[in-house]
């Protein structure tokens, strides 16, 4: 006998979604279903070595005008390397990283390709491989379900 899958999970063609090793939360999401790989806007991104000659790669998220920005570098000891085909069709080699996002109050390990999206309207956003992680179906016709199932369950609780 087989476990009964968990039911799906509607998300919006927009999701105010958390990242809780980056300390950032509400950062807007768009949910792209022709996406594979999720994305995240990073700037000033390169790799050096550390103290051992390993390469380390080194990013800033978001842009400076962006609420969440701190300006603070990160550095990723575990990244890869991959060919990802752009929203215009073209392949970039872009640098992968795997982080945690909060949905649904739920946190999901999901690679993320980092670039420059300071021309695109929303600094992240969410590919196919993500919603098949967890489950989620889209409304295209809905926006920022998750962040509202998150605050009734969080005024539920202060009310009990």
């Amino acid at each position: 006998m087989s476990a009964a899958r968990p039911p799906k999970r509607l998300l919006g063609r927009r999701e105010l979604v958390d990242f809780p090793a980056f300390a950032l939360v509400g950062i807007e999401a768009k949910v792209d279903t022709g996406a594979y790989t999720s994305a995240i806007h990073c700037t000033d991104i390169h790799t050096e070595a550390d103290a051992q000659g390993r390469p380390v790669l080194c990013v800033r998220l978001l842009d400076p005008d962006h609420p969440g920005f701190d300006g603070q570098p990160l550095e990723f000891a575990d990244f890869g390397l991959r060919d990802i085909r752009s929203s215009n069709g073209e392949v970039q080699e872009r640098y992968v990283i795997r982080a945690v996002v909060r949905l649904y109050g739920e946190d999901f390990t999901a690679e993320f390709s980092l670039s420059d999206r300071s021309d695109m309207k929303y600094p992240v956003l969410l590919g196919r491989s993500l919603l098949r992680q967890g489950r989620f179906v889209v409304d295209v016709a809905r926006r920022n379900l998750s962040r509202r199932a998150q605050e009734r369950a969080a005024g539920r609780r202060r009310s009990s």
